[in-house]
């Protein structure tokens, strides 16, 4: 029988063997897996241990579980695998796919760690990254070389919120035989079924919005079929592993992500509308708002809005901005988002272009709308600007 989103986030990887008949799978905690004989560890070590104990590394029912799940979330998908962070899961990926001498294709407005990756060990290993407009869409032809083997997408990007043209990027690379990874995290495969639109490679920082809660660092790579055992070669011969611990949490929190993130989503448009009619924003930079760059993808291929977005100020300096965020009472000052809690931290995109230039009309702010009364917080927002109105002057 088909199953919808909603139903997939609180069955999908349950196997009974692995619940033992209870609701959820247990912490299955190894480092050693014992055999019963050496006939019985050499047979083992000699099959394929893809979701059968073999050293803890490898994980166990706990780790599997949740992979399992994560692999059914994408229509498509061969596999997935986990990792300690989002990071973690980015690089892997790049070191399994690219060696010395070859080329990678990054956007502008892409996750800062995953830029710094690029110019620093990517780079050091021989490998030459070119960036590129978000919004190019299939103009990235004229970008490609006889030696580019990876184009990574992030859409939206996490900054500046652009959409890029998926199906367009995709389109392109499959032409030219390079492989295609996105960095999904901010709508999950519940608003954009990444491996459904051809992309290779899916990645989530499960850290946002599986976890849920703040409280756990995860990754995951999902392979789109054919695509698996090189990412799982090189996830084994670098050690990656994420902790039972943590992917039992990612698992709870998986459970109810579908109505977190819709209620995210919700909140987050009603206040970025708020903040669109405000005489000291300039600016929304928010997916689903008609002005933002990208709407039209996004409107096309997307099925709703996540709960992360950022404005620029019009006008004022650093620290009517920091007197703006300081002022606030329900939005905590950090890093990271997808938690139940809001966030709101002060972002300069223009120190990490190259590629494109950043203009604005005043400092940016990012949000991060949690699960609190969207009332609340457009209260907190409304004291918040007066404390902005005050420093700018």
């Amino acid at each position: 029988m088909s199953k919808r989103d909603k139903t997939k986030v609180v069955t999908a990887g349950r196997r009974k063997e692995w619940t033992q008949g209870i609701v959820n799978p247990p912490v299955w905690r190894a480092s050693t897996i014992l055999y019963d004989d050496v006939a019985h560890l050499r047979a083992n070590g000699a099959a394929d241990t893809h979701h059968k104990l073999f050293y803890g590394r490898r994980g166990t029912p706990t780790q599997w579980s949740l992979a399992d799940a994560l692999t059914e979330l994408e229509p498509g998908a061969e596999a997935t695998l986990l990792y300690p962070s989002g990071v973690a899961a980015i690089v892997t990926t790049l070191l399994a796919l690219l060696s010395p001498g070859d080329h990678l294709l990054l956007p502008d407005s892409s996750y800062d760690p995953t830029r710094n990756f690029a110019n620093g060990m990517l780079k050091r290993l021989g490998v030459e990254t070119s960036y590129y407009d978000p919004l190019i869409g299939e103009g990235i032809a004229a970008l490609c070389k006889p030696n580019t083997k990876v184009i990574f997408l992030e859409s939206p990007g996490s900054l500046t919120f652009e959409v890029q043209d998926v199906p367009a990027i995709v389109a392109v690379a499959k032409d030219r035989g390079i492989e295609t990874v996105l960095d999904n995290t901010w709508a999950t495969p519940l608003l954009f079924p990444a491996i459904e639109f051809g992309i290779d490679y899916t990645i989530l920082a499960a850290t946002k919005y599986v976890v849920g809660h703040s409280d756990v660092m995860l990754g995951s790579v999902t392979a789109a079929q054919g695509k698996y055992q090189a990412l799982r070669s090189a996830t084994y011969q670098l050690g990656q592993t994420a902790s039972p611990d943590d992917a039992w949490l990612g698992a709870r929190g998986l459970r109810t992500m579908a109505i977190r993130l819709d209620q995210h989503g919700r909140a987050a448009l009603k206040i970025a509308e708020w903040l669109k009619a405000r005489p000291e924003v300039a600016r929304v930079l928010h997916p689903a708002l008609p002005d933002c760059p990208g709407h039209e993808i996004f409107h096309r291929d997307f099925k709703g809005a996540a709960g992360l977005f950022s404005f620029v100020l019009d006008g004022g300096d650093e620290a009517a901005r920091a007197a703006l965020i300081d002022a606030l009472e329900h939005f905590g000052i950090g890093y990271s988002w997808g938690g139940y809690e809001s966030l709101a931290i002060p972002v300069d995109p223009q120190r990490h272009r190259t590629a494109t230039q950043w203009t604005a009309e005043g400092p940016a702010v990012r949000l991060q709308i949690g699960l609190e009364d969207p009332d609340d917080l457009i209260a907190d927002l409304e004291q918040g600007l007066a404390a902005f109105r005050a420093a700018r002057g």
